[in-house]
């Protein structure tokens, strides 16, 4: 909020500096003829006494008449002057020698100088002295107050904008985070009220489209577990009879699709959990080198070649530290899978915590994941073109999930190079507050 009132407050006292440096030379310029017309009228009476007294004297008498006259009008000067000398113009000159008064204007159209001829030589100045220093201040004291009086107004205006504008980004960020039922609440009448009636009714349609989205997800999930547990059933019985190899070998490669089948089931219920906000994570305390040793134990199974060696990178003393142990378990097993399938030889998983987290990251030596398609491969069904065959691939929700089981912790998982020369997979949790 200052920031923007800082630089609000800026525009407006520059706006306001230069209108009143340059809007009152601009005027006097426009209307020049006007102000000298008002000043000859407004400073004619004093002119014209002025005169009277040096016209009653001797002309020899005139300096001392005008010394005792300049001590008297303090602060004004009272001077002679020959109408010849160079410091009149020769407009001014002219008028001197008709006979006519001259008075010089300042700023804002205050006269600094008014002249009146004494005969066809000489002529009594009548000087207007700037203003002394404590009057100044006094006046920029006033510009200064009017200064402060306009930013308590811009702070007394600008506030109801700022909390209206903080509670819809705050809702903003709160259902960018899965919080769908979040809106602003923000009146109608609000200076923003328009738009914070768009934003909720657009936070509302996007509710009930990915309500039905994942509603329909769950109900064909498990419709379809159903009829594939049923045929994975009646394929086991058939196998159990006397077959014909070739009988044998092609149920055996139904019950190999059946069960792909109702893995990726499983996947798609698992994905649509944890897009349901009102799931929270559970907060369990748990010692990280036992954690990370049975998720290993878990995985051992799944290894394809016996020359895979899993290293383990504990950094410094490993803390108890507090997760939800079957979110975090589930994204790194499905890391350390994707690195089975894409290594050479060498995966390794370090862990490290610090006052502020936990990072956990996922090393192997296979081929990389291009820098420009990091940012795809947690996409939904997303796999790299290399990936393509399922046989290798997956169903492309393994990432996904692993991602969205992080956030829903408040973490993120993030991909870069690995040291080892293929893909890094770093995974960050925050300690719980």
């Amino acid at each position: 909020m200052f920031r923007i009132l800082f630089r609000l407050y800026l525009v407006t006292i520059v706006s306001y500096s230069a209108a009143m440096y340059l809007v009152p030379d601009l005027v006097v310029m426009g209307f020049r003829e006007r102000f000298v017309t008002y000043n000859l009228d407004y400073s004619r009476g004093l002119q014209s006494l002025i005169t009277r007294q040096f016209r009653a004297v001797p002309q020899e008498q005139w300096p001392a008449l005008a010394a005792s006259m300049d001590k008297d009008f303090q602060p004004l000067h009272i001077i002679l002057a020959k109408i010849e000398d160079a410091e009149f113009t020769e407009p001014e000159r002219e008028r001197l020698r008709r006979g006519e008064n001259v008075v010089r204007i300042g700023d804002w159209g205050w006269r600094t100088l008014a002249v009146t001829p004494l005969n066809s030589e000489t002529a009594v100045q009548m000087v207007v002295p700037p203003d002394p220093m404590d009057v100044s201040l006094l006046y920029w004291s006033i510009n200064v107050l009017v200064g402060a009086a306009l930013l308590a107004c811009l702070l007394l205006w600008l506030r109801p904008h700022w909390r209206d504008l903080e509670r819809l980004k705050g809702t903003a960020e709160r259902f960018g985070k899965g919080h769908l039922g979040e809106r602003t609440q923000i009146a109608q009448s609000s200076n923003i009220g328009s738009l914070a009636n768009v934003f909720d009714t657009m936070a509302g349609d996007i509710e009930n489209l990915l309500n039905q989205q994942r509603d329909l997800l769950n109900a064909v999930s498990h419709e379809l577990r159903t009829p594939l547990t049923r045929l994975d059933f009646g394929l086991a019985l058939a196998l159990s009879d006397d077959l014909p190899a070739t009988s044998r070998e092609r149920l055996q490669g139904l019950v190999a699709h059946i069960r792909e089948l109702d893995e990726l089931v499983l996947e798609l219920l698992s994905f649509s959990r944890l897009q349901n906000p009102s799931r929270l994570p559970e907060q369990v305390e748990v010692s990280l080198d036992e954690f990370i040793d049975s998720i290993l134990g878990s995985v051992d199974e799944s290894l394809e070649s016996p020359e895979i060696v899993i290293d383990v990178l504990l950094h410094g003393q490993l803390e108890r530290f507090t997760l939800d142990p079957r979110l975090t378990a589930r994204a790194i097993q499905n890391l350390l899978r994707n690195a089975m399938r894409y290594c050479e030889k060498r995966i390794q998983i370090g862990v490290q915590v610090c006052p502020k987290g936990c990072e956990i990251w996922v090393d192997d030596d296979g081929i990389g994941i291009p820098e420009d398609e990091r940012d795809r491969i947690f996409e939904p069904f997303y796999r790299l073109d290399r990936s393509r065959d399922r046989a290798t691939g997956g169903f492309g929700l393994g990432l996904a999930i692993s991602r969205r089981a992080l956030e829903a912790q408040g973490g993120t998982l993030t991909v870069e190079s690995s040291p080892l020369g293929g893909a890094r997979f770093r995974l960050w949790l925050p300690t719980p507050v």
